[in-house]
């Protein structure tokens, strides 16, 4: 009875996964199809699943089209600025938090978890108008000192966390052979702490890369603006390019997949550390 009672349990929980992974991967295959699909075949009824007018005309339309273009160089631009800039400033953090007490450490502590606990919409308006009142309104600083704001909390908690793991006789190691801090940090802990260190890198980059309302708020031209925002103008007064948002939701998808699909073994061993060692 056991025996039965645990393969009925199993298989329970397979056909949950099934159905879960089919409903999550529906929505992908479907605009997938449809970015094939010449526009006035897409709400046919009943649904045409695979065109027999199938067609790139979408995806040419993007590729031909300049200021398409420029959304996904901006997107990258800004997405690849963030994380770089995200991982030196939190790895640096980070090692003071894990190494040294100072005075006011549990209070900045403290800060960083609140801010990360902050839902980001509350903090559009101030945020826009201290943007506007500095002079970063419509520019890349704009996005990318919005995205730092995101990332760095969440960043700074994961790698500190990451660094507790570490004994600090690799640092003295270091130090008695010569060397400084800054070289035990940059030569010894941070190779020592990549999955980590991807981990973080994901994130930022997807945060980064997805963002729509901030990226929406603080530009005004499509010079500075982001894939989500020029997906989203597709959409016209009169009528809507429907395969052509999907064909840039299927290029807006592809960095985030192929980065997960190449360093999901450092993903998985970097959040669990940093989450259950801290």
């Amino acid at each position: 009875m056991v025996g039965e009672r645990k393969w009925y349990m199993k298989g329970v929980v397979i056909t949950l996964l099934i159905i879960g992974a089919i409903f999550a991967g529906f929505p992908v295959l479907w605009m997938l199809l449809n970015s094939f699909k010449p526009n006035s075949e897409i709400f046919a009824w009943p649904p045409v699943w695979v065109s027999e007018n199938f067609t790139f005309d979408a995806y040419v339309e993007i590729f031909n089209n300049p200021e398409k273009i420029r959304f996904f160089i901006n997107s990258y631009l800004i997405a690849i600025t963030v994380v770089i800039l995200t991982l030196i400033v939190s790895i640096l953090a980070s090692y003071s938090f894990s190494r040294f007490d100072f005075p006011g450490k549990k209070v900045i502590n403290t800060v960083i978890v609140s801010v990360q606990a902050v839902p980001p919409i509350v903090l559009l308006i101030p945020y826009l108008s201290l943007i506007v009142t500095i002079g970063l309104y419509n520019t890349y600083g704009a996005l990318i000192l919005t995205y730092l704001l995101f990332t760095l909390p969440y960043a700074i908690l994961m790698i500190t966390g990451y660094f507790n793991t570490l004994p600090k006789d690799l640092d003295e190691a270091v130090m008695i052979d010569g060397g400084t801090r800054f070289r035990a940090l940059w030569n010894v802990l941070v190779p020592v702490s990549i999955p980590g260190l991807v981990s973080v890198g994901m994130y930022t980059f997807m945060l980064a890369w997805n963002e729509y309302l901030f990226a929406l708020a603080l530009t005004k031209t499509n010079e500075f603006r982001t894939v989500p925002v020029g997906i989203s103008l597709l959409m016209g007064q009169h009528a809507y390019e429907w395969n052509q948002m999907m064909a840039m939701s299927v290029l807006g998808s592809l960095p985030v997949l192929l980065l997960f699909l190449f360093f999901q073994r450092y993903f998985i061993a970097g959040m669990t550390s940093g989450s259950v060692k801290s």
